[in-house]
């Protein structure tokens, strides 16, 4: 585990966010812009298939029962689709948190495979739920679920096909737009830091690193300040794309051009050496490693 140096004699401590939370609170707060960006690219991409699914069921069930008209599987089919959208949070939280906690094989399984009855739940008891308040409003008769006998297996296998592919398909999206590098525009000469009521102008050459610190984020400044700013790391992600700032964990920022070493830790993290001060380099972000490598 990569461990912070001051020279100013505070000790060495723990360079991991001590907040390393993998929960909802993380969700929250822990979530790196570009991991915003990764899952809403993958919710799309779900959305976009479970949209195209529903329309060839509606087309079908058009077809073979003509009698029914379009309005009734219309209804039955945009019902499960809204619901499929919202059940979609399941596999992306599981996902994300394989991707911070990198658990051992069977505790990953283990999580996905209890992921399933939860989606199964929101799918089902959604459209359930939908189903029995708009098609009394909307057709002549009310809303009857099917036997559970039938219907229940029925569903989930359905559901379980499409937790496995929304699995897959997050797990895709991750890799691959959090690979890629960031572009941005040219760097500014400094940047303003609001440390409470005060206004602290600094060269962007001294900014060392940038760090969470619960609802702040703690500027490590070369002569040895830490200024905070009340601010998720993830805007300071974006502000300072392409001005020599990586992401290198979910709680730090290192300035690239203060970078004196990198020190493999092991498991393919590393250890970033900023002079005096030491931070960490997940290897789930491997397009950190290349930028400081190059």
């Amino acid at each position: 585990m990569a461990e912070l140096r001051q020279a100013d004699g505070d000790g060495r401590r723990s360079g991991w966010d001590e907040r390393r939370r993998c929960g909802l609170d993380g969700f929250a707060r822990g979530l790196s812009g570009a991991e915003r960006k990764a899952l809403a690219a993958a919710w799309l991409v779900g959305g976009v298939i479970a949209g195209a699914v529903c329309t060839f069921n509606v087309l079908t069930r058009v077809h073979d029962w003509p009698q029914e008209g379009v309005l009734l599987p219309t209804l039955l089919e945009a019902s499960s689709f809204l619901t499929s959208l919202v059940a979609f949070v399941i596999p992306g939280a599981a996902a994300l948190w394989v991707r911070w906690a990198d658990p051992p094989r069977w505790r990953a399984a283990a999580l996905f495979a209890a992921g399933l009855p939860v989606y199964f739940a929101i799918h089902v008891g959604g459209f359930n739920a939908i189903r029995a308040i708009t098609l009394p409003l909307l057709l002549a008769g009310g809303y009857r679920p099917g036997g559970a006998g039938h219907d229940l297996p029925y569903e989930l296998t359905k559901d379980a096909l499409a937790y496995g592919l929304s699995l897959t398909i997050i797990g895709v999206v991750l890799r691959w737009r959090l690979s890629q590098p960031v572009v941005a525009s040219p760097p500014p000469a400094s940047f303003d830091i609001r440390d409470g009521t005060r206004l602290v102008r600094v060269p962007l050459d001294e900014i060392v690193a940038i760090r969470s610190a619960g609802n702040y984020v703690e500027f490590l400044l070369s002569d040895g300040r830490k200024p905070l700013m009340r601010a998720p790391l993830a805007s300071l992600e974006e502000q300072l794309a392409g001005r020599g700032f990586v992401r290198t964990h979910r709680s730090w920022l290192v300035n690239g051009a203060r970078v004196t070493g990198l020190r493999p830790e092991g498991s393919g993290d590393y250890a970033v050496e900023l002079g005096a001060l030491e931070a960490p380099l997940s290897r789930r972000f491997p397009a950190a490693l290349a930028a400081l490598r190059g």
